[in-house]
Protein backbone atom coordinates (compact mmCIF):
# COMPACT_ATOMS: atom_id res chain seq x y z
CA UNK A 1 0.00 0.00 0.00
CA UNK A 2 2.88 2.36 -0.73
CA UNK A 3 0.61 4.44 -2.97
CA UNK A 4 -1.47 5.72 -0.08
CA UNK A 5 1.55 6.65 2.02
CA UNK A 6 3.18 8.29 -0.98
CA UNK A 7 0.24 10.54 -1.81
CA UNK A 8 -0.02 11.63 1.82
CA UNK A 9 3.75 12.26 2.04
CA UNK A 10 3.74 14.19 -1.24
CA UNK A 11 0.86 16.33 -0.05
CA UNK A 12 2.49 17.05 3.31
CA UNK A 13 5.88 17.73 1.72
CA UNK A 14 4.18 20.24 -0.58
CA UNK A 15 2.48 21.91 2.40
CA UNK A 16 -0.92 21.25 0.85
CA UNK A 17 -4.13 20.44 2.66
CA UNK A 18 -6.42 17.60 1.71
CA UNK A 19 -8.94 20.25 0.67
CA UNK A 20 -6.48 21.86 -1.77
CA UNK A 21 -5.60 18.54 -3.40
CA UNK A 22 -9.24 17.48 -3.46
CA UNK A 23 -10.19 20.73 -5.23
CA UNK A 24 -7.48 20.07 -7.82
CA UNK A 25 -8.90 16.59 -8.39
CA UNK A 26 -12.49 17.85 -8.44
CA UNK A 27 -13.62 15.91 -5.38
CA UNK A 28 -14.20 16.54 -1.68
CA UNK A 29 -11.58 16.51 1.05
CA UNK A 30 -13.47 13.70 2.77
CA UNK A 31 -13.39 11.56 -0.37
CA UNK A 32 -9.73 12.37 -1.05
CA UNK A 33 -8.88 11.47 2.56
CA UNK A 34 -10.16 7.96 1.85
CA UNK A 35 -7.51 7.63 -0.87
CA UNK A 36 -4.79 8.57 1.62
CA UNK A 37 -6.10 6.06 4.16
CA UNK A 38 -6.40 3.31 1.57
CA UNK A 39 -10.15 3.08 2.14
CA UNK A 40 -10.87 3.84 -1.52
CA UNK A 41 -9.05 2.69 -4.63
CA UNK A 42 -7.35 5.60 -6.40
CA UNK A 43 -8.57 5.62 -10.01
CA UNK A 44 -5.82 5.50 -12.61
CA UNK A 45 -6.77 8.88 -14.08
CA UNK A 46 -6.54 10.48 -10.64
CA UNK A 47 -3.15 8.84 -10.12
CA UNK A 48 -2.00 10.44 -13.38
CA UNK A 49 -3.35 13.81 -12.22
CA UNK A 50 -1.53 13.52 -8.89
CA UNK A 51 1.73 12.46 -10.54
CA UNK A 52 1.57 15.51 -12.79
CA UNK A 53 0.53 17.77 -9.90
CA UNK A 54 3.54 16.76 -7.81
CA UNK A 55 5.95 16.33 -10.72
CA UNK A 56 6.67 12.66 -10.05
CA UNK A 57 6.35 9.51 -12.11
CA UNK A 58 3.58 6.95 -11.74
CA UNK A 59 6.30 4.46 -10.75
CA UNK A 60 7.28 6.72 -7.86
CA UNK A 61 3.64 7.21 -6.88
CA UNK A 62 3.16 3.44 -6.84
CA UNK A 63 6.28 2.94 -4.72
CA UNK A 64 8.38 1.32 -7.45
CA UNK A 65 11.16 3.90 -7.47
CA UNK A 66 12.62 6.54 -5.23
CA UNK A 67 11.86 10.19 -5.70
CA UNK A 68 14.34 11.80 -8.08
CA UNK A 69 15.74 13.88 -5.20
CA UNK A 70 16.35 10.75 -3.12
CA UNK A 71 18.20 8.82 -5.83
CA UNK A 72 21.53 10.53 -5.22
CA UNK A 73 21.33 10.58 -1.42
CA UNK A 74 23.40 8.30 0.78
CA UNK A 75 21.60 5.96 3.17
CA UNK A 76 22.40 8.29 6.09
CA UNK A 77 20.97 11.25 4.17
CA UNK A 78 17.84 9.29 3.28
CA UNK A 79 17.38 8.32 6.95
CA UNK A 80 17.81 11.95 7.97
CA UNK A 81 15.27 13.04 5.37
CA UNK A 82 12.82 10.41 6.58
CA UNK A 83 13.27 11.64 10.17
CA UNK A 84 12.66 15.20 8.99
CA UNK A 85 9.36 14.20 7.41
CA UNK A 86 8.25 12.64 10.72
CA UNK A 87 8.66 15.94 12.61
CA UNK A 88 5.89 18.41 13.32
CA UNK A 89 6.14 21.82 11.68
CA UNK A 90 7.07 23.32 15.05
CA UNK A 91 9.90 20.83 15.53
CA UNK A 92 11.09 21.38 11.96
CA UNK A 93 11.42 25.06 12.86
CA UNK A 94 13.52 24.15 15.89
CA UNK A 95 15.79 21.97 13.75
CA UNK A 96 16.18 24.74 11.15
CA UNK A 97 17.14 27.18 13.90
CA UNK A 98 19.66 24.72 15.35
CA UNK A 99 21.20 24.10 11.92
CA UNK A 100 21.55 27.84 11.33
CA UNK A 101 23.27 28.20 14.72
CA UNK A 102 25.65 25.31 13.97
CA UNK A 103 26.51 26.70 10.54
CA UNK A 104 27.21 30.11 12.03
CA UNK A 105 29.46 28.62 14.73
CA UNK A 106 31.27 26.57 12.08
CA UNK A 107 31.84 29.65 9.94
CA UNK A 108 33.19 31.54 12.95
CA UNK A 109 35.62 28.70 13.77
CA UNK A 110 36.77 28.61 10.16
CA UNK A 111 37.21 32.39 10.15
CA UNK A 112 39.23 32.24 13.39
CA UNK A 113 41.61 29.68 11.84
CA UNK A 114 42.23 31.78 8.74
CA UNK A 115 45.34 34.03 8.86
Amino acid sequence: MALYKRIRDLREDSDKTQTEVAEFLGTTAQYYGKYEKGERELPFMRAIQLAEYYGVSLDYLAGHQKHRDEQSLSEDEQNLLHSWHCLSERDKGKVEYLIAELLEAQAQRKEAKSP
